[in-house]
């Protein structure tokens, strides 16, 4: 059990208030300038910071000669003029309750909230003060939070009106700048035995805090008297410094705190501390000030008794030649500090304020032909006349007001000089997203792992977001890469097989046309009508090639001939077989007697369904370039990884339209032949045309929902892979059986079967070509009457 009872704290380093504001007198009499032939003097008093004390200081300077009486005064010798406030707002309150009444100028050497300012300004005209607002210390502090990510931090706090003004003040701008309280912990200004309980209470709380809380970051907020709290409480939590936890904090301290010890603390190893990152009031080097302190000797028989207890705070043997720069800094500092600065200032401003009333007075006595002013008669009340305005200008632009320079930061050793980090739970890296939990502050959270096509490229990021269109996400969803651009070529796989399997169709279908070129003159290739043999066959032949256009890289050219080349191709190769059906079915209906059907029996009928079947699908092609034509395009969406080069079809629905309208050309052609299947005499053409228009419409119903469920290049090997299919179906079907039965039965035997003159009317029943005798009679009757009466004209 430690006791611990403090009547009086003697801080040495505020000894350089009393300094200061010595020097700063002692350079004003000095100075010819400034109240030539007036002398300033000053008196001390101690607030100890106690209400009663301070008003009982404050009615002894007021009043008390050679014994305290209350509101009388004797002392001529002694003009107060004005008062330097105490470095705690609370003094400087409690004294302006008095001197109010008198009209006694204060000058606050202490920074002081808006709301406490409009309040003294509004009911205790006499106070005024030296140093800016603490909202610019607000604005400073989220700012080096911020800087160095720190967003779980504690507060501790002086339990006072101050304090929780500053709370006020202080939690809304963190909770707006994405800062979070791990505490606040209130501390009081006494630290007494009196109430033990409470007391252990408070230091074990603390000690929960300083050990055992994730933040590493703590905010103090009061007076000098707060360290010597902080210091006392460490000391009780480990008094053999072996927990290294408490070493790895960082103290942000404001303007307000001073860092002091007194008395046994000044042997307390402060390690705790080291590191710590504190704002301070503005000051600027003041000339000779460091060498008045060099002279002064606290220990000598000429000292001004504030000094008392130095030999007992000081850890060698003192003698009278002791001096002040032999004490350590947090004891005393030999530069001038920020509160010093104030102090100094103030006395300037006091100053300068009687010179102003002194130059008005000798203005006006001059011009009333009198010699000077009589100072000595000046009382405080004319020094409330004066307008005293403390002008501050912020020249940095927002967001850049605090300037930091992290090369000469040197951090706790316990940190190794590694930044601290202070957050409520280890960052969220590039790949991964806050995610919230319920129920906690919006600084803690759990990472999430980014969701496929997303990305998270810094800590902590609040969501994972999209790559652009141009780029996808790497595999760590850290970054994104550039997509290739891709098409579906003859270079890959793929296209290779298309490619191979186009020309291969290709130069069968060149065979079969060959072959029945070098056999145009047999009854079975005469019955086949040659002019719609020959015009299918070429249409097919450019069928295959249309699937080249698919195969080459998309560009306006290419865009604008592949769907228009393959419809109209198509659509004549379809025409052709329209147009065989349709010929076949006459042959058959005119060999009835009387009937009407023998005149539309020939070329004139078959050409003409080509013709006009095909004029049509053109007419839509060209309907569709002329209006909305294709145009090449890249597709970012259909691919993660890729940008898809293809042609954008334009107006879709004329893309529809030529599927359509070959699709009605094809089922036309389809109902006729499956309707002429079972024509007499055996005949099959009907049939090998129903099998073509099966496997042809059977390709293309499939086609549409295939062509719909894909995307990128697969849709381009679905249209080429159709377009062959259904290109073979139709010479497979058709033509293969003819070429069988041309190239492997031997000619000379067919002719000799059907005789010399190759009348296919003259075989009998038994050749190898029966089943096409009763048609091929027909058929030739038919094309040599077309051929006489094209000679006759």
């Amino acid at each position: 059990m430690f006791v611990i009872h403090i009547e009086i704290i003697v801080i040495i380093k505020f000894y350089q208030h009393i300094l200061a504001l010595a020097f700063a007198v002692k350079e004003i009499n000095e100075d010819s300038q400034i109240l030539p032939n007036v002398t300033l003097g000053f008196h001390i008093y101690d607030s100890y910071h106690n209400p009663r004390k301070t008003y009982r200081s404050t009615l002894d300077l007021l009043f008390k000669s050679q014994e305290f009486v209350p509101n009388y005064k004797c002392d001529n010798q002694k003009n107060l003029i004005a008062i330097i406030g105490g470095l705690d707002f609370v003094t400087s309150f409690y004294v302006a309750k008095i001197i109010d009444f008198f009209k006694i100028p204060q000058v606050g050497s202490e920074g002081v909230e808006k709301k406490i300012l409009y309040l003294m300004t509004s009911k205790l005209s006499s106070l005024y003060f030296m140093v800016p607002k603490e909202d610019n210390q607000y604005i400073g502090i989220i700012q080096l939070l911020h800087h160095f990510s720190w967003t779980w931090i504690g507060i501790f706090s002086v339990d006072d009106h101050n304090g929780e003004n500053f709370l006020q003040k202080m939690q809304p701008l963190l909770s707006e700048n994405g800062i979070c309280l791990a505490f606040i912990e209130r501390l009081s200004q006494q630290l007494s035995t009196e109430n033990f309980p409470q007391l252990y209470q408070t230091i074990s709380i603390i000690s929960i805090h300083l050990m055992n809380s994730k933040a590493n970051t703590f905010l103090l907020y009061g007076e000098s008297v707060t360290i010597l709290w902080l210091t006392v409480v460490r000391f009780l939590i480990d008094p053999e410094n072996k927990e290294t936890a408490l070493f790895r904090k960082v103290w942000i301290m404001t303007a307000q705190i001073d860092f002091v010890l007194a008395g046994i603390q000044i042997t307390l190893d402060l390690q705790m501390f080291h590191g710590a990152i504190s704002f301070t009031i503005h000051s600027t080097a003041v000339i000779d000030f460091k060498e008045f302190l060099q002279i002064i000797k606290p220990l000598s028989d000429n000292r001004d008794g504030f000094l008392q207890e130095f030999q007992a705070i000081h850890s060698r043997p003192c003698t009278g030649e002791m001096k002040l720069e032999d004490l350590p800094a947090p004891v005393f500092e030999m530069e001038m500090t920020g509160h010093s600065y104030s102090i100094y200032n103030a006395v300037y401003a006091v100053a300068h304020a009687l010179q102003a009333l002194f130059m008005s007075g000798y203005n006006r006595r001059k011009s009333m032909m009198d010699k000077k002013p009589d100072l000595p008669n000046l009382e405080a009340w004319q020094v409330l006349h004066l307008n005293w305005t403390l002008l501050l200008f912020q020249c940095a632009p927002k967001g850049k007001e605090l300037w930091i320079n992290e090369d000469v930061i040197v951090w706790n050793p316990a940190f190794n000089q590694i930044l601290p980090l202070s957050l409520c739970n280890d960052p969220c890296f590039p790949g991964s997203w806050k995610k919230g939990i319920e129920g906690d502050q919006f600084c803690c959270y759990d990472c999430v792992p980014c969701p496929e096509g997303k990305i998270s490229n810094q800590d902590d990021m609040d969501d994972c977001f999209k790559c652009s269109d141009y780029h996808y996400p790497n595999k760590e969803k850290k970054g994104c890469i550039l997509k290739p651009v891709v098409f579906l070529n003859i270079e890959e796989t793929l296209g290779i097989v298309l490619a191979s399997t186009t020309l291969s169709f290709f130069f069968l279908t060149s065979w079969v046309l060959a072959t029945f070129i070098k056999y145009r003159d047999t009854p079975i290739v005469k019955a086949n009508n040659q002019s719609l043999t020959y015009i299918l066959l070429v249409s097919l032949l450019l069928c295959f090639l249309s699937s080249f256009f698919f195969l080459s890289q998309p560009v306006k050219v290419t865009c604008l001939l592949r769907q228009s080349m393959f419809g109209i191709t198509f659509s004549v190769a379809i025409s052709s077989v329209l147009a065989k059906t349709i010929t076949v079915v006459v042959a058959f209906m005119a060999t009835k007697p009387g009937s009407q059907m023998r005149k539309w029996v020939g070329k004139r009928l078959a050409l003409c369904t080509v013709l006009s079947c095909s004029l049509f699908q053109v007419l839509i092609c060209i309907l569709w370039l002329s209006t909305s034509p294709p145009f090449p395009e890249l597709d970012m969406k259909s691919e993660l990884q890729e940008m898809i080069l293809q042609c954008n079809e334009g107006a879709t629905f004329f893309f529809y339209c030529v599927l359509g309208y070959m699709g009605i050309l094809a089922i036309t052609s389809f109902i006729m032949a499956f309707l002429a299947r079972k024509l007499p005499d055996s005949f099959n053409e009907a049939k090998f045309i129903t099998f073509s228009m099966l496997a042809f419409c059977s390709m293309w119903i499939s086609f549409f929902p295939a062509y719909l469920s894909t995307k990128g290049k697969a849709i381009v090997a679905v249209e080429v892979f159709s377009i062959l299919f259904s290109s073979a179906a139709l010479l497979g079907c058709i033509f293969l059986p003819k070429c069988y039965i041309i190239v492997l039965r031997s000619i000379n035997t067919t002719n000799a079967e059907f005789g010399a003159t190759g009348n296919p009317c003259s075989s009998d029943s038994n050749s190898s070509l029966g089943d096409y005798n009763p048609c091929c009679k027909r058929l030739t009757e038919s094309y040599q009457k077309d051929s006489e009466e094209n000679q006759n004209g």
